[in-house]
């Protein structure tokens, strides 16, 4: 299994394992032994079934995903995204902060048991929660960068700045519906190998 692979391994165990009582032990059993000699698909396979059952388990598991995202986002900003995936109220409704503190706590957990530091921002123009030490762009994401910045033609961007605003516009939306295109496509390849 690769760093990545590890990485989400641990994240993955210390979320469940945080709140025990709510997962069903048998999941758990074939989890713990298929963790170190299966597949990464089967046990992120077996989390997703404990994350249909648990709330729990989902908020936390969403939370770590978005701050492997994303950074410097407060509170108000993390509970609106995992609403907005989960559902309204997915906090509770009188306890809610107590609920985000003790998730936060566990996220926090798994983080450090993968080697990374979650911290809080209070810079201004800058606040919110972020993995200390993280780079802003990883390999990968700065490969595909470069490989794009190399492809760009000077007498097209020339071209293109004498288009309308609405021509511009129209080009742009026609490139998004391509690449969600491309992601469906290759999504619906995904998991047409599973079946």
């Amino acid at each position: 299994m690769g760093r990545r692979g590890e990485f989400w391994r641990q994240i993955i165990e210390t979320l469940m394992f945080a709140k025990v009582n709510l997962i069903d032990i048998s999941v758990l059993t074939i989890y713990n032994s298929a963790m170190d000699t299966l597949p990464t698909d089967i046990y992120q396979t077996l989390l997703q079934d404990v994350v249909h059952r648990d709330i729990v388990t989902a908020r936390r598991k969403l939370l770590t995903e978005i701050l492997w995202q994303e950074r410097y986002l407060t509170r108000r900003g993390l509970i609106a995204r995992v609403a907005a995936k989960l559902q309204p109220g997915c906090f509770g409704a009188a306890a809610w902060e107590d609920t985000f503190y003790r998730d936060m706590r566990v996220v926090k957990q798994a983080f450090l048991a993968a080697g990374l530091h979650l911290a809080y921002s209070r810079a201004k123009g800058k606040p919110g929660y972020y993995l200390r030490g993280k780079a802003r762009m990883g390999r990968a994401l700065k490969q595909i960068v470069a490989g794009a910045t190399a492809e760009v033609d000077r007498a097209q961007i020339r071209i293109s700045a004498q288009f309308s605003p609405r021509t511009r516009v129209q080009q742009g939306l026609s490139i998004t519906e391509l690449a969600q295109k491309v992601v469906a496509y290759r999504q619906a390849q995904r998991e047409a190998a599973h079946d």
